[in-house]
Order: C-alpha cells, then sequence, then structure tokens
C-alpha cells in the first residue's frame, strides 16, 4: 500500500530493489551510467519542508542551549572547559574515523542493495568497538601529552560514544535517504534537552568536568536508541568484493574529515600544549559562542542538502540554482548574527558570562569574523561529493591539515588572539580551490557566485555603521548589560529594516517558496 508521501515511497523503493552490483565494479561509475535521477516535481517545496523541520528542531532548543551553556559557565571553571576540550581533540577525529565515511555513502550511492547496507551497519558497528579498544590503549599517553592525569579516564568514559554511534550510522542515514527529516528533527530535539539539562543538573551537583563529560554521553545514547527504533535495518557479515566501489568512495570522505578535523583542531591542540589549560578554556568559550549562532542556522540546511544534492547529481541547472539560493539565504541569515557579534564581543563577554572571562574577548571578536566565512562555504564540499569529485575535496583538506597547524604553531606567541586571526587570514585561500571547482562543474560564473552575498554585505555595513555610532555616543557610566541590550537591539532593528526595504524583491521570492511549502 503506497503512503502519503511520494518521496518516501521512491526511497523505498530504491532502497528495496536489490541492485546488487558485480563484483569488482565501482558503485559511482555504475551511478553515473545509469544516468540522472529525476527529482519529484515538489522538490523545492520539499527541501524548505527539510530545512523547515530541521530548523525548527534546532531553533527549539537554541535558547535553553545558550541557557546551559551560560549556566555550566558559571558553576563551571575554565579548567574544566579546558580538560574537556583536551579529551575531546583526539575523541573528535577518532568519531570521524569511526564512522568511515559510510553514512554518506549510503545516502549518495542510491543504487546500494539490502544486503550491502546490511554489511555496512555490521561495518559500522565493528569500527566503533575497535577503536573503543583502541582508546582504552591510547587514553594513558594522550595525558602524558598534555600533562594531565584526569584527561585518560575522561577519554574512557566518552569513547564508550563510538560504540553507541556505531550502530546508529546507518540507520541515520537511511533516514535521511528516506527524506524523514521531521522524525530526525525530533530526535535531534530530544538529544540536545537531554544532554543541556543532564550537563547543567552534574554541574550543580558539582561533578565538575564530568558534567561535560557525562552531558555529552547521555544525548548520544538517546539519539541512537531513538533512530534505531525508526529505522533498524538488518546486520550481514561484510564481503569485500561486495563493497569494493563503495568502501572507494568512502575512503575519500573519510579522508577529507580526517584531514578537515586535523586542521579545523589544531588550533585546539596548539593552545592546549603551548598556552595552558585556562587559556584553552577561554579560546574554548570564544569558539563555542562564535560557533553556536552559525552552525544552528547552517546545521540545519547542512542535515537535508546532502541526500537533496545526491537526488539532483546529474542535474546542473538545478544544482547551480539551489547552490546561489541556499548561499544567498545562510548569508542573509549568518552574516549579521556573526558581525554584530564581533562588534559587541567585549560586552557580551562582561554582560554574560562574567569578569572572569575576560581573555575570551578578543579571540570571539576575530572567531565571529571567521564564522561569517565559514558560513557561506559548507556547501561547497556536500556539492562536489555528490558529483564524484570527492577525491579533489580531499586533496584541498589534505593541503589545509599541512598549512593551518604550522601557521598555528607560529602564531601562538600571539597568545588565542594570534591563533583566532590565523582563521581570518587563511581560511579564504583555502576556500578559494573549492569554489574555482565549483564554478567549473555547475558552468557558474564566480562573480555571480559572489554577488549572492552582496545583499548581506550591505545589510552588515549599515548595521555596523550604526552599532559603531551608536557605541561612541552612550554613556560609558551606564552599566554593561544596559549598554550591551541597546546595541544588541538597535543592530538587529538596522539590519531587519535596511534589508526589508532595500531587498524586498528577494524577500518577496523566498517568502513565495516558503508558502508553497506550507500550502
Amino acid at each position: 500500500m503506497s503512503s502519503d508521501d511520494p518521496i518516501r515511497d521512491a526511497s523505498e523503493a530504491l532502497l528495496e530493489s536489490n541492485l546488487r552490483l558485480e563484483p569488482g565494479i565501482d558503485v559511482a561509475t555504475e551511478v553515473i551510467a545509469a544516468g540522472p535521477i529525476e527529482a519529484p516535481p515538489s522538490m523545492d517545496h520539499t527541501l524548505i519542508r527539510a530545512i523547515a523541520w530541521t530548523g525548527a528542531g534546532k531553533w527549539a532548543t537554541q535558547l535553553l542551549t545558550w541557557a546551559s551553556t551560560i549556566a555550566a559557565a558559571r558553576m563551571l571553571a575554565p579548567s574544566d572547559y579546558g580538560l574537556i576540550g583536551m579529551a575531546t581533540i583526539y575523541l573528535g577525529l577518532i568519531t570521524l574515523i569511526s564512522e568511515f565515511g559510510l553514512g554518506q555513502s549510503v545516502i549518495t550511492l542510491r543504487q546500494l542493495s539490502r544486503q550491502q547496507i546490511a554489511q555496512l551497519n555490521s561495518l559500522s558497528l565493528i569500527f566503533g568497538t575497535c577503536l573503543f579498544a583502541i582508546s582504552g590503549i591510547l587514553a594513558i599517553p594522550i595525558g602524558g601529552f598534555f600533562h594531565n592525569p584526569k584527561v585518560p579516564g575522561v577519554i574512557v568514559v566518552m569513547s564508550l560514544g563510538f560504540v553507541i554511534s556505531g550502530l546508529q550510522v546507518v540507520p541515520d542515514a537511511l533516514l535521511q535517504r528516506d527524506l524523514r527529516f521531521k522524525l530526525i528533527a525530533s530526535f535531534d530535539t530530544l538529544r540536545v534537552l537531554t544532554q543541556a539539562l543532564g550537563t547543567v543538573t552534574l554541574a550543580w551537583l558539582g561533578f565538575g568536568y564530568w558534567s561535560l563529560a557525562l552531558g555529552n554521553l547521555a544525548g548520544t545514547a538517546l539519539y541512537a536508541l531513538l533512530t534505531i527504533a525508526a529505522r533498524r535495518h538488518i546486520f550481514a557479515w561484510p564481503q569485500l568484493r561486495d563493497l569494493k566501489g563503495t568502501l572507494g568512495f568512502s575512503s575519500d570522505l573519510l579522508g577529507s574529515r580526517v584531514a578537515w578535523y586535523t586542521y579545523s583542531n589544531s588550533d585546539f591542540l596548539v593552545a592546549g600544549r603551548l598556552l595552558g589549560e585556562a587559556s584553552l578554556g577561554a579560546y574554548t568559550i570564544a569558539w563555542t559562542m562564535a560557533s553556536t549562532p552559525v552552525e544552528k542556522i547552517t546545521n540545519m540546511v547542512m542535515k537535508v542538502t546532502p541526500a537533496f544534492f545526491s537526488v539532483m547529481q546529474e542535474d546542473r541547472v538545478q544544482l547551480k540554482r539551489y547552490l546561489l539560493g541556499i548561499t544567498e539565504g545562510l548569508s542573509l541569515l549568518c552574516f549579521p548574527a556573526s558581525i554584530g557579534l564581533a562588534l559587541v564581543a567585549d560586552q557580551f563577554v562582561l554582560a554574560v558570562l562574567g569578569p572572569k572571562w575576560t581573555a575570551a574577548a578578543t579571540p570571539l571578536r576575530l572567531l565571529a569574523v571567521y564564522a561569517a566565512l565559514r558560513s557561506i562555504t559548507t556547501l561547497l564540499p556536500t556539492l562536489l561529493n555528490a558529483r564524484r569529485r570527492s577525491r579533489f575535496v580531499m586533496w584541498n583538506t589534505v593541503i589545509a591539515a599541512v598549512v593551518f597547524p604550522v601557521s598555528f604553531y607560529i602564531t601562538s606567541r600571539w597568545g588565542t588572539t594570534g591563533i583566532a586571526a590565523t582563521w581570518i587570514v587563511l581560511y579564504p585561500c583555502i576556500t578559494a580551490p573549492l569554489v574555482w571547482r565549483t564554478a567549473m562543474e555547475l558552468d557558474l560564473s564566480i562573480w555571480k557566485y559572489l554577488s549572492s552575498l552582496v545583499p548581506a554585505l550591505r545589510g552588515c555595513l549599515v548595521m555596523a555603521v550604526v552599532v559603531c555610532g551608536i557605541r561612541v555616543m552612550m554613556p560609558f557610566h551606564w552599566p554593561v548589560a544596559a549598554r550591551f541590550a541597546i546595541l544588541v537591539l538597535t543592530g538587529a532593528l538596522t539590519y531587519l529594516a535596511f534589508v526589508m526595504v532595500a531587498e524586498r524583491q528577494r524577500l518577496r521570492g523566498f517568502y513565495g517558496l516558503v508558502r508553497g511549502a506550507r500550502a
């Protein structure tokens, strides 16, 4: 019997078609040879609905997440965050290895048979279990590297998440492949709620840095249980001849992710090793506060775009249209949040976090600018991977993994400020090849791509002028909280008013899409 959702029916039909590939045949070649997979006529509205459900889940927990972070920061010491930061430098890298790009392979390679997916499900669990054992072995040497005897215990406990995540990789990928983003959003909301409440409760009970570790583990466990219950899949012993092509594609993805993790976390490694846990704690808080607003916006897009890009992977016209439209939308939302935070970073730290976090003010300002740059480039690797250019993405990321750590080591002589400034200088250089290759793939003018950022940039320029003017005119003796609130309100209203007047035509286009999706 057919359901009311034709897209889910089509996804289920693909999943159950049991199209086994011959041993030794490259999966990517087979998918391309089969021709483009036609997107349903309502794909625009389906994408908007998927983003809307994902966004609703993200923003439903935004206030609680910020409140829990601030509450925990007031109850915990910078050294507690620094200790967890030391452990997560290693744990985050191993998390990427444990997945091995298998989830993205299930989403992108849409002709995998049920048996092949079952084998990938077993591989995911095997990788997670093995890496938990490896973490137990490496925990003590890692603690010695950071000269901190508390690190090994944290690593062992948090490594339980590898086994838990190993069970959920394939079910979660299948939910995305089925475009069931409403269900995924509800699960993610429950995960964040569990993590936030668990962290604050344990911090209030005096668990110190363990509140951060155990709160995160509780959220991971709940999400895995819900995902498996909603989309469980059988297991099968892996056969190399069946998975040769798939593992080649996933190897490129794994290489990209490991290299990305290496360069994106090398700043924490350098700060922890050379500057100490207090400096690392201040830098970690600055990074968290700068990244959270942007990540809440970009994550709701990045959660759904791999599945949609895989559906339209051979349709350059549609991919170009989606790239420009989503990039413009992201810039209109992310640029004012990040640039606005950069303008009031010092007062934000004093009014919200407290005087003990003063060292985080300057890194926060610089990292907020970097977050704005990062918000518009997250689509590029996803689109190139959907176009089977995963090898190019991998090598570009490998170069970054070499350049950034060396640069952070050099700039660490200027403390966390030097490390944060390195992001602003080097990130555009690393991203430029991705922009060029994407433009080549889609027959897209680079100027047309950059012009999609103009509306947001103009609005931010006006906002910056007004906020700086108000800041100069306000009496210095006013309470910090009052001055901060006035600047935030003034900046938000200025940007909103400018965009509504100067870019009303674009806003009407977005409103039309949203209305169509609701209908």
